[in-house]
């Protein structure tokens, strides 16, 4: 009997989160010939989302729940989830009810017929003008920087199987992009439609630093396409600089008079200065995170964990986490 490893990191979703779980729940009952194991983050939420954890471990062996000691970010909280999970199918999704849990099994379906990663792709967003344009940006930049296909959808809801689970986990630095490091890993990567849902409450925790560093990631993990970009701009405006100081000589000799004027002067100045410090901070993104890797920081913390030693569940009926050949049924449930 296979089993799916549902990951969902939690962040302000004090509100929220029982009732993801329990549609979770649901739509793995509606298909008995699976078994669950749902593994919930804490990233370090300022509200009372662990005490909500904890209660959902306590009452249900299926589910695992894992504190983080900060805030580490949705992406990393994701791979920590990654590395307990025991499924042969693992899917993410979000914990404001956005991404519907009612329709998991579209995502796996793919897995079964030969497809490695399977992403969500929405009929309709429902979300603000700023995290569209967000999500727009983040599209580009991956379509640029990670060679992803034109026509594949990136989405935070998504499912793949363990083997790519375990090379994505296999990734040791801070600052993960999880979409890149499912990209470099296979090909094989489709979407299929699923309908976007209402927040059940509350509001995104994206704020624009946010995006901002997850586009950092981006382009700074995967890819050295910006110092190309870099080397092509500071090639080009030496060019142009060449070429002026060319034509001033050349209309000095010829006994023209060259143009002068503070306000140009200081225009050019301002402009290449602009660029120098734009292309050495660029530059300095890339040492600092060969530094942080370098100097060991932690992709992620674990302060605690609910239910460690739980395992996983079948139907209405709970299965305990011991190898295949050990394996009981409770409840009356037979795989």
């Amino acid at each position: 009997m296979p089993t799916i490893s549902i990951i969902i990191p939690c962040y302000r979703s004090e509100q929220t989160l029982p009732a993801v779980v329990d549609r979770v729940r649901a739509a793995v009952a509606a298909e008995p010939d699976y078994r669950y194991q749902i593994i919930l983050i804490n990233d370090r939420s300022p509200d009372n989302v662990w005490d909500v954890i904890t209660a959902l471990a306590a009452a249900d062996p299926g589910i695992l729940g894992i504190d983080l000691a900060k805030n580490f970010g949705q992406h990393a909280a994701i791979l920590t989830g990654m590395r307990y999970a025991e499924g042969d199918y693992i899917a993410c999704l979000d914990d404001d009810g956005q991404t519907p849990p009612e329709e998991l099994f579209k995502l796996i379906r793919p897995l079964e017929d030969g497809q490695d990663v399977v992403f969500a792709k929405y009929t309709g967003k429902r979300q603000s003008g700023f995290r569209r344009f967000g999500s727009a940006v983040n599209d580009r930049m991956a379509r640029f920087m990670l060679g992803k296909p034109k026509e594949l959808a990136i989405m935070s809801y998504f499912a793949c199987k363990r083997f790519i689970a375990k090379e994505v986990c296999r990734y040791p630095h801070a600052y993960p992009y999880v979409a890149g490091l499912l990209l470099r890993a296979t090909s094989r990567a489709v979407n299929v439609e699923v309908t976007h849902r209402e927040r059940l409450a509350g509001r995104s925790g994206y704020t624009f630093g946010k995006l901002l560093a997850l586009w950092l990631n981006g382009f700074t993990a995967f890819s050295i396409k910006p110092l190309r970009i870099a080397t092509v701009l500071g090639t080009v405006t030496a060019l142009a600089g060449f070429g002026y100081g060319g034509y001033v000589i050349i209309n000095k000799l010829l006994g023209g008079t060259a143009p002068l004027g503070w306000s140009a002067t200081m225009a050019a100045l301002l402009f290449i200065g602009g660029m120098l410090m734009l292309l050495l901070g660029l530059v300095g993104e890339y040492v600092g995170r060969i530094y942080l890797s370098i100097n060991n920081t932690p992709q992620a913390v674990v302060r605690q964990m609910a239910n460690e030693d739980g395992g996983t569940a079948v139907g209405a009926g709970l299965v305990s986490a011991l190898p295949e050949d050990q394996m009981t049924v409770e409840d009356g449930e037979e795989e």
